[in-house]
């Protein structure tokens, strides 16, 4: 017996929205649609949190599992932060960071890029197959190439913050094999330069850079905090719709500010770069993700050109 709830998005595609999301979220039928059509032509990318709650990486992975299961292709870039200062903890070594960059020593980036690339990446193509997906784990080093990150300190001179990369160019047809083939490519963010020398990259700057890569539409970053907060002290604070020509203001004021600022650049050079919307949002809440993209109101940020 066919549900009345249910809408056809495709020929072969019918979903209960109201099952999807809840009865108390504001859905509309033609927006999702449009938004369905619209981004399964161009492909989404986003980063994937860095979260030691299994259960809100697999929400998070459960919501990847549907956008293939809609013919939307996601790319996922992840990040591992937390993971990361706590496998320098246990190795003995002191996290440091600098202007919300890690300072990575050659040590480090040995380490980085085991827990990244062979630690996390793994599990989270172990949980998007387990829940019915499926996905494919890509080192970094596979897929970006990187120069050595350039940063200034409040003097002006430059600071060296060690093998910390700054992603310059992204090998996409490995990328749009797995999109052609309907899987999920999930991606570490590190990176050689061009001498081979390995780097720990920004998974942010990462993933903004593989969605101008592959012309993505929509572009998410996935944290621990509902979106921009105009307080940081107030979640009630929350900043729903952002003009890239804001952004410079909100730096000023300090509203943007230590951690956030990598996201934001990101997403600035993004849209700039042909990505229409970038979105800041909390992957503990559940369905952030498909709220975010399919739903008027949205969960978190979104940043816009116009």
């Amino acid at each position: 017996m066919t549900n009345k709830n249910n809408i056809e998005i495709s020929p072969n595609i019918k979903i209960n929205p109201k099952e999807l999301f809840g009865v108390s979220c504001n859905f509309d039928v033609y927006k999702f649609k449009e938004s369905y059509q619209r981004l399964k032509e161009q492909g989404y990318g986003g980063s994937f949190m860095d979260s030691p709650d299994p259960a809100v990486r697999q929400g998070v992975a459960r919501d990847m599992v549907f956008l293939e299961a809609v013919e939307i292709n996601p790319v996922v870039v992840h990040g591992g932060g937390k993971a990361i200062s706590r496998a320098m903890k246990e190795a003995g070594m002191d996290p440091v960071f600098n202007q919300g960059h890690r300072v990575t020593c050659k040590d480090t980036v040995a380490l980085v890029h085991e827990v990244l690339s062979h630690q996390i990446n793994p599990e989270i193509v172990a949980t998007i197959n387990g829940l019915g997906g499926v996905a494919k784990g890509f080192p970094g080093t596979e897929i970006f190439t990187c120069r050595k990150k350039q940063v200034q300190g409040q003097d002006g001179d430059g600071m060296d913050i060690g093998f910390v990369g700054e992603v310059t160019s992204v090998r996409t047809k490995p990328l749009h094999d797995c999109i052609e083939q309907g899987v999920t490519p999930v991606i570490s963010p590190t990176a050689l330069d061009e001498d081979g020398q390995l780097y720990n990259c920004n998974a942010d700057v990462a993933a903004a850079m593989t969605a101008v890569a592959l012309q993505a539409k929509r572009l998410v970053f996935m944290s621990d905090v509902p979106g921009l907060l105009a307080d940081p002290k107030d979640p009630a604070s929350l900043i729903s719709h952002l003009h890239v020509t804001e952004v410079k203001r909100l730096k000023e004021q300090g509203v943007i500010g230590s951690g956030m600022i990598p996201k934001v650049d990101s997403a600035t050079q993004a849209i700039e770069a042909g990505v229409d919307k970038v979105s800041f949002v909390d992957g503990r809440l559940n369905h952030a993700v498909l709220l975010e993209i399919f739903t008027d109101q949205g969960v978190g940020t979104e940043i816009v050109l116009k």
